[in-house]
């Protein structure tokens, strides 16, 4: 697949609409990042994988505790064969001087609506190469 420079654009305000969702407390707005069916893996974070946009939603509503700001960066999209991922990184602002940083894996599809994030992993360190899911249902 080839992924073209409006499709690239797209994919690269993805991160910065879903950190402006979570900053703004505005989870009407990740049903315009992800899939109805999407995964959201967040045990490299210490938190639990999320299944489907509703229970994102309530998560991120509900169960969530949230950095002040979210800032992406080190954006970038890989498609080999059918398969589109993305990957980027996290700056948060956690209050009180402090920082973290964590890394997001992303597998995006191209929808009517546009492009959406069906499946994310989340974690704190860098994933290392093998540690990379093989099973394209991951």
């Amino acid at each position: 697949m080839t992924i073209d420079i409006a499709d690239r654009l797209e994919l690269h305000e993805l991160p910065g609409r879903y950190g402006d969702a979570i900053d703004d407390r505005n989870w009407d707005r990740l049903r315009e990042i992800f899939t109805d069916d999407a995964v959201f893996d967040l045990t490299g974070v210490g938190a639990r994988r999320l299944e489907g946009i509703d229970d994102i939603v309530h998560f991120m509503n509900i169960e969530a505790s949230h950095p002040k700001t979210h800032m992406m960066t080190n954006i970038y999209v890989d498609a080999q064969d059918e398969r589109v991922t993305m990957n980027f990184r996290i700056v948060a602002l956690l209050g009180k001087g402090l920082v973290g940083t964590a890394s997001y894996y992303d597998r995006v599809v191209k929808t009517d609506q546009g492009w959406r994030v069906q499946h994310r992993e989340c974690m704190i360190h860098r994933r290392d190469k093998r540690d990379a899911p093989c099973d394209e249902n991951n």
